[in-house]
């Protein structure tokens, strides 16, 4: 298997709901704000090319919602999906797989877009798009709290173009090859690939750690339905990530595609950063 980075651009959000009840002067230390208190986020996916499998996991937040919409994110860079899969050779009719970490429009709007006559079609026409039945029965009926992340235009065409198909929960795999794990603190049954790269373990990381910002237990987002829950999920996992030396991959941080983790005195921080491409 090779995995490749697919930077789609960059967008803002609220530090404080980033990082719910710790106080900015503590967050802003890894994540300045600007003076709205907005903090730059990127949306980088990945490209997994398995023989003749080609899986995109995640694919950023699309172009087809309104002015309205994207002024409240800020949209900026030079990246965009299609530019990066270009850059790898590979066309949105190349992907076979499209898998989805969880369906906030951050993670999944870029999997459908805008026909030529204004129609919704998938972005990726050929490919098999990966969800899980818990998570799409949670999206489908969403809960107040994430009712604005959940957007119909994003996830009903993928049922309508009957595209849709649901994750083995209990054996954690779509493929041989492909694994993932779950986790259910920021929204039910969030996936989050494990797979073997080079002799190390790759952990797409999505909303379970989105920046080496909320390595911290407390630093957890105020999006997440259950942030106590979060918070045991981010403490077994990073202490499992520390033993076994995991390589994370960071979805939202500005800066670092990856990092490593060590235990400390003062719990699991920090070890190493470095791109994908530097394995």
């Amino acid at each position: 298997m090779e995995l490749y980075t697919v930077n789609t651009g960059f967008f803002k959000l609220d530090g404080g709901a980033m990082f719910g009840v710790v106080p900015k002067t503590l967050w802003s230390r890894t994540n300045p704000s600007d003076e709205n208190n907005l903090c730059t986020w990127a949306m980088r996916c990945m490209l997994a090319v398995d023989g003749n499998r080609v899986v995109l996991i995640d694919n950023g937040i699309g172009d087809k919602q309104d002015a309205k919409f994207f002024s409240h994110y800020y949209l900026h860079g030079e990246d965009s999906l299609q530019k990066s899969l270009n850059n790898l050779g590979v066309h949105f009719t190349d992907i076979t797989d499209m898998f989805l970490t969880h369906l906030h429009f951050d993670h999944c709007g870029g999997g459908i877009r805008y026909g030529s006559h204004g129609q919704y079609e998938l972005t990726f026409p050929r490919a098999t798009y990966w969800s899980n039945s818990d998570h799409w029965n949670w999206a489908t009926k969403p809960n107040p709290r994430e009712k604005a992340s959940f957007l119909e235009e994003n996830i009903i065409p993928m049922q309508d173009h009957g595209v849709v198909k649901f994750a083995d929960l209990e054996s954690h795999s779509i493929f041989e090859g492909f694994d993932f794990i779950t986790a259910d603190g920021h929204t039910d049954k969030q996936m989050l690939p494990k797979l073997s790269y080079k002799g190390h373990t790759v952990v797409f990381m999505a909303d379970l750690l989105p920046s080496v910002g909320h390595i911290p237990l407390p630093y957890v987002m105020g999006y997440d339905t259950r942030p106590l829950l979060t918070l045991s999920e981010k403490q077994a996992f990073l202490e499992e990530a520390a033993r076994e030396k995991y390589v994370l991959f960071l979805e939202h941080d500005p800066v670092n595609e990856c990092c490593t983790v060590k235990m400390t005195e003062k719990g699991v921080r920090l070890d190493q950063t470095f791109r994908l491409d530097e394995l």
